[in-house]
Order: C-alpha cells, then structure tokens, then sequence
C-alpha cells in the first residue's frame, strides 16, 4: 500500500483530510484512482489507514479511516556526521541511510572536503529532503530522519553527545583500534532506555590525521571497518548497517 507523509494537516479517524499537497503524486505519478486505499504519515510514529474520496488534476480529498502504530521505525536514535561528498555520492547515502534507519544527518565540512562553503550545500537541501522524504515512504519509516544545517570538522566533534565513533581509514587493518561493530555492542542506554549512537565520516579524500587528532582528543573513539579501504559512500552505509545490526535492528 502506497505511504505518503503529510506534515501539518490535522488527521483523525472519521474525517475527511485534504490530499492536495500529494494530488500530483497520486493522478499523475501513481495513477491512483478514487476508492484506492493509502497509508498517511504525521511524521510523529503514527500510521493512518485512508482511502481517496476525490482525486482531480491539483487537488485530491479523502477520508481517514483508522490510525495504528507502525513498525518500522528504529528505537537507536544514529546520527550520521558524514564529510560532504560529490552530489550523487552524497544523495546515495541519505538514500539508503533512510533506509536503515539514521535518525539525522549532519553535512560535514571537512579539509579534504570537495565542496566546501555551506551555502553551495544549503541550495541543495530542497532536493535532499525530497531524497529523504521519498526513501522513508518506501522503506515503511513513520518519522523523517532530520536534515541538519552543515557544520564545520570543529563545529561537529564539538556538536555530538553520548557515543561516539570515527572510522578512520588509517586503521583499516583494525589491529591498533576496535572494530566499530565490537565497541558500539557496548554502547551504554542512557537514562530514559534509548541509544543515541554517532558517526563521524570523511570525505572522498579521507579524514586528515589533525582533524582525526582533534575529534579523538574531543572523545571521538577511532574505529575499524576491517581490513579493506572502502570509498566514502560505502564507508558510510557499512557503518551504518554494522550499528543497526548489533543493535539489533535489522531483525
């Protein structure tokens, strides 16, 4: 069944809502017709059951029919500190990092950075949230893993609380540090029951060793992804998939 999130529009069992924000997607991408039954989203882990009343070339109603929790939303809270990348790189990671279930991503302006000043990254959060937003519909997420404004190397090492991790390819043989996936199964629950995990990742041309000095001295632990140099993007998702599955949520 089709999954659409729709922010700000009150939503509630019995009551017609108002699909124009998603009118286009339902007529003209989907084809959906009128009876067809959809999934809406708050943003807020609640799932309601709907069925499309009106459907016309840009506007669309329909009528609430019920609201449940859903499963697929991670219960670790992973923010993803990943070192801006080329745009198709960078895109792929928000992608399939929604997928797997980060919570939020922090652009990174790092030294070896290849795009580098913050307003070139800020034009192109329209077309990231739509990344984002698309992925959570389609891997059955309830909540939108939050889009945070670039930040410097200094700025992030400083901006991360809780458990913090840095792969680094210098330690790619991982005789010297931890695998990521040994030192994160001790990551400590925190007070309320949650985890909160962070990553930090480099760029294209890798973490220079005075940032990886400085994350380090601000509790950054340095860890391994084994013993193969991979690219960034691919650093960025095996991190990603190596603390959700011993976290155990990845089933």
């Amino acid at each position: 069944m089709h999954r659409f999130f729709l922010l700000n529009t009150p939503l509630q069992p019995g009551r017609t809502v108002d699909l124009a924000p998603i009118a286009h997607q339902l007529r003209n991408v989907l084809r959906l017709n009128v009876g067809v039954p959809i999934v809406l989203l708050d943003g807020n882990g609640a799932a309601y059951g709907a069925e499309i009343t009106r459907l016309e070339r840009e506007s669309a109603t329909g009528l609430v029919l019920d609201v449940h929790a859903a499963p697929g939303e991670p219960t670790v809270h992973l923010t993803l500190y990943q070192s801006s990348l080329k745009a198709d790189k960078f895109e792929w990671v928000l992608q399939k990092g929604t997928e797997l279930g980060v919570s939020c991503f922090v652009p990174v302006i790092s030294e070896r950075s290849i795009v580098r000043p913050a307003a070139a990254l800020l034009k192109k959060y329209v077309r990231w949230r739509h990344i984002v937003q698309e992925a959570a519909e389609q891997s059955g997420r309830t909540r939108l893993p939050q889009l945070h404004a670039p930040l410097t190397w200094g700025e992030a090492v400083h901006h991360a609380q809780n458990a913090r991790y840095m792969p680094w390819e210098a330690y790619a043989a991982g005789d010297e540090v931890p695998a990521l996936g040994q030192a994160v199964a001790s990551t400590p629950t925190q007070s309320d029951g949650s985890l909160a995990v962070n990553v930090l990742l480099g760029p294209e041309g890798g973490i220079a060793p005075d940032e990886a000095a400085m994350a380090t001295r601000q509790g950054w632990q340095p860890v391994s992804l084994g013993p193969r140099i991979l690219r960034a993007e691919t650093a960025a998702l095996a991190a990603t998939t190596i603390v959700m599955e011993r976290l155990q949520q990845l089933g």
